[in-house]
């Protein structure tokens, strides 16, 4: 298991990331327990989580159960707390489940790590997240159409700074060790990495934003920023929410999968993503590769990444995604891969 550094915090964090979304719907409690178990003596030692979670579906029942599940976990195991880095987010604006879809605020942030904290039952976040920006993000298919000409330059760096004061605030108080980003631009990290140089605040130590052989948004702008200024990218849906693995090809749809309650995966099922993923699987064949090992090593490869973060419906599915960091890809599987990405470039 490879380490990598968690930004500029001087923390490492294992290669992947034990993603936790499923949590309180599609993964019980006791499989989730298990989850972690088996994560931790494989050497992972990062799980994230968020306030909102679980998803698939979001419901205002629900909301909050997958902290409250890795919570239980935690006062079971009060000693191992230190063994691994814990990740949570403010939700943000939007959300009507969790606190009314009040936006990040100065006046929001203590409430939302006070509760995080309490449904975690842990003293301390070791990195805590803004899921959203206020102003938008061009995240989850938004980029076909996103237009920031409605924004207020002013008033966005005006909460930026706002909220820095707040989150060292709770630094100061130990409730939490580091600040991330999610969902995020170059230009609001940018600004983030600016106000918090002028006036000795937190510092963005990483941005969770989705990156996969299909979603390769982050390879530009975003890319040079992480390299250049020490922020880690943890690539969330790494396996493009399943179908990387090519389980859903030819109509397939598995027991209990994400297509069976998101039918399009949240717009990333098409004919074009069909297309390159059949692309992909035929590089893995190529190399002898399983497709989930040759697109977990790959995200390792990028000289931006942090983590990568895999979620899991069932512990039976852990052991094929803990064998990836065995797996080196040779430079003629990646120039393959790079060819076919620029025949199959944004298929969603």
């Amino acid at each position: 298991m490879k380490m990598f550094e968690l930004g500029q915090t001087g923390l490492k964090v294992s290669e992947l990331c034990l993603g936790t979304m499923t949590y309180g719907t599609q993964t019980a409690e006791a499989d989730a327990h298990r989850q972690i178990d088996l994560c931790l003596s494989n050497n992972i030692n990062f799980i994230d989580t968020a306030e909102m979670y679980p998803v698939n579906p979001i419901s205002a029942e629900t909301v909050g159960r997958s902290e409250e599940i890795i919570g239980q976990w935690i006062s079971a195991n009060k000693n191992r707390r230190s063994d691994f880095i814990l990740a949570t987010k403010h939700s943000g604006k939007g959300l009507s489940h969790v606190r009314n879809g009040a936006p990040i605020t100065k006046e929001t942030i203590k409430d939302a790590i006070e509760g995080s904290l309490k449904r975690l039952k842990t003293d301390y976040i070791d990195l805590y997240q803004f899921h959203w920006p206020n102003r938008g993000s061009y995240m989850f298919r938004q980029n076909w159409k996103y237009d920031p000409s409605g924004q207020d330059k002013k008033s966005t760096l005006e909460n930026m700074y706002e909220c820095l004061i707040i989150l060292q605030n709770q630094v100061d108080k130990g409730n939490i060790r580091h600040f991330g980003l999610s969902n995020e631009s170059a230009w609001g990290t940018a600004n983030w990495l600016k106000l918090s140089e002028q006036h000795n605040l937190p510092r963005v130590a990483t941005i969770q934003n989705e990156y996969s052989l299909l979603c390769r948004l982050y390879d530009t702008d975003l890319a040079e920023l992480s390299v250049n200024e020490g922020v880690g990218l943890m690539a969330f849906s790494p396996l493009a929410a399943g179908l990387l693995t090519g389980k859903y090809l030819d109509g397939n749809l598995p027991k209990n999968c994400r297509k069976s309650i998101n039918r399009d995966l949240g717009g990333r099922d098409n004919i074009r993503s069909e297309r390159a993923v059949r692309s992909y699987l035929k590089i893995a064949k190529e190399f002898g590769l399983d497709p989930i090992h040759l697109a977990l090593a790959w995200c390792r490869t990028r000289p931006f990444m942090c983590s990568s973060i895999f979620g899991a419906t069932t512990v039976d599915q852990l052991p094929v995604i803990l064998e990836s960091v065995d797996v080196e890809l040779t430079q003629e599987c990646i120039d393959l891969i790079n060819e076919t990405h620029k025949l199959n470039p944004l298929p969603f």
